[in-house]
């Protein structure tokens, strides 16, 4: 038992040449050392398999007909040996050695099933994805989480508990957030931990941003059969978010720049919302809060400046 990885890390990779040295490499800077590194590839053609053969990574093969993320996570977990299981998106990476070591402390407390951490975009980054991050994921600690809003680019779990409780490999997306809300339904604690803090690269297309929150909204719905996105949500959420995007772009003078590139952004988002949402219920305030209302979450402390000095990253 002693010679177990104190976390096992699982990344789930299609085509993903461009980031997953970078990941790989701040895995291995981390102040913990004994990781066990697992890539779940569903039929990768580029370099990404080339790139991992160079590092302690173990692959794991699923192909691409069968892929769902939680099917995709669920293998990667059924094959890792730590009980605490981080998962990561093979296009993020870490800003601190000590990522992994603040990711997992919270666990001390036996009632924590649950851990996620900050993320940020990176320069090349829409305005409007660097104002959601900021939004989903903001620079304090939260007094106590009591909605199931996570993210699997950046978390970590009890494999003892997935053991009983899996991942539903059905959905089209947010399995995390499934599985944090069953969580919440048996009693446990999802913790936020901002200090562990990663970058997460998107470089979609405004259909792929369409279809990202297409299919979630889709999942939404599923895990939420009563909750539902109509017009009146649509045109508003659009105008709210467009004119809070623009007020920050205006304070940092880049307004003229982005301001295009905010309207697309943000029709697309709810568009693809809308879509995935049609004919369910309205959404409960504290995941509409997390999801769509800028400005809008209320943090326990403030900033505090890291002390850590964060990986320096080769480009």
């Amino acid at each position: 038992m002693t010679n177990l990885p104190v976390c096992s890390v699982v990344i789930r990779a299609f085509n993903e040449e461009k980031y997953i040295e970078r990941l790989i490499i701040g895995i291995t800077q981390q102040t913990i050392n004994s990781i066990e590194i697992i890539l779940v590839d569903s039929g990768s053609t580029d370099g990404t398999l080339e790139i991992v053969s160079r590092y302690p990574v173990r692959v794991v093969h699923i192909r691409p007909e069968d892929f769902t993320f939680g099917r995709s996570l669920n293998l990667g977990i059924s094959n890792a040996s730590a009980e605490f299981v981080v998962m990561a998106s093979a296009h993020v990476y870490p800003v601190y050695p000590d990522w992994l070591e603040s990711l997992l402390k919270p666990f001390i407390d036996p009632k924590v099933a649950l851990t996620y951490g900050k993320q940020r975009g990176y320069e090349g980054s829409k305005f409007s994805e660097h104002q959601i991050f900021a939004q989903w994921f903001p620079d304090s600690h939260f007094s106590h989480q009591t909605h199931p809003f996570c993210n699997n680019a950046n978390a970590a779990i009890r494999k003892s508990l997935w053991i009983e409780t899996p991942y539903d490999e059905t959905l089209p997306g947010l399995e995390d957030v499934d599985w944090a809300n069953r969580m919440i339904l048996q009693g446990k604690k999802v913790q936020y931990v901002p200090e562990a803090e990663i970058i997460h690269i998107h470089n979609e297309t405004p259909l792929g941003i369409g279809n990202r929150y297409l299919r979630e909204a889709m999942a939404f719905k599923r895990i939420f059969p009563q909750e539902h996105f109509g017009l009146r949500d649509l045109f508003r959420l659009i105008w709210i978010n467009i004119m809070y995007d623009f007020r920050i772009a205006r304070e940092k003078r880049v307004i003229a720049k982005v301001w295009k590139e905010i309207i697309w952004f943000r029709v697309m988002q709810f568009w693809g919302t809308y879509r995935g949402y049609q004919q369910s219920g309205p959404l409960t305030w504290q995941l509409r809060q997390r999801f769509y209302y800028p400005g809008a979450l209320d943090v326990s402390s403030n900033k505090t400046k890291r002390k850590v000095q964060p990986i320096q990253y080769n480009d």
